[in-house]
């Protein structure tokens, strides 16, 4: 029951944030933004029991990071979510299990690798002193997408799906913050990149609990 009400506030908590973002001053703005990722920790800590794991707890607590430094200063920011990408991606390839994904299918990998090279190359004219940042940023959520794909024959199929498709949202969330900054904004900006990392955030939690609750096939 408890679990289901703060499903709840966090999606409203959300929706809200998102709707007003724009009309809200910067005071109300970060309170509410502010107030999103901790309820979802708070879900976390209350159903991991045998499932905890520290990595998912810090990633979550660098983006809650995240989302207060980038109002502030976008670098601070964007070095939060960079570990907290980091320590998803330490959380999905130590999941335990054997997945012959990276040595047997490594072929699947090209779209990833396609699509890294392809937003870079977008941007790459734009960037000017930040083009080693980003590349850097762009390998480590690629590499975090990696390991979500990884866990693939590792973990039931229903916390296999969660997590990468919360995998993949993070990052076109984190590609629509790039697209925007650097050259090419777009209207309803905002709210297309706090849908998909509220979504992200949300499945990746959901999937790494549900992980050890039935068999896989």
């Amino acid at each position: 029951m408890k679990t289901k009400i703060l499903t709840v506030i966090y999606l409203l908590t959300g929706i809200i944030y998102t709707a007003l973002d724009s009309h809200l001053s910067f005071l109300p703005g970060l309170v509410l933004k502010g107030l999103i990722i901790p309820v979802l920790i708070t879900i976390y800590l209350l159903n991991a029991r045998k499932n905890f794991n520290i990595f998912i707890l810090a990633a979550l607590i660098f983006s809650w990071a995240g989302d207060v430094y980038l109002d502030f200063s976008f670098i601070p920011g964007l070095a939060c979510f960079l570990i907290a990408h980091v320590m998803y991606a330490i959380a999905f390839f130590k999941t335990s299990g054997n997945s012959m994904f990276i040595r047997k299918r490594i072929y699947l990998l090209l779209p990833v690798i396609l699509y890294g090279a392809g937003l870079v190359f977008l941007l790459y004219d734009n960037l000017d002193g930040m083009r080693l940042p980003v590349i850097i940023y762009a390998f480590v959520i690629l590499t975090m997408l990696v390991a979500a794909i990884n866990r693939c024959g590792k973990v039931n199929q229903f916390s296999f799906g969660m997590v990468l498709a919360g995998a993949i949202l993070f990052v076109i969330s984190d590609s629509l913050i790039a697209v925007g900054k650097f050259g090419y904004p777009f209207r309803f900006s905002g709210v297309a990149v706090m849908t998909t990392y509220i979504a992200a955030q949300f499945l990746i939690v959901t999937g790494v609990l549900k992980q050890s609750e039935e068999k896989f096939v």
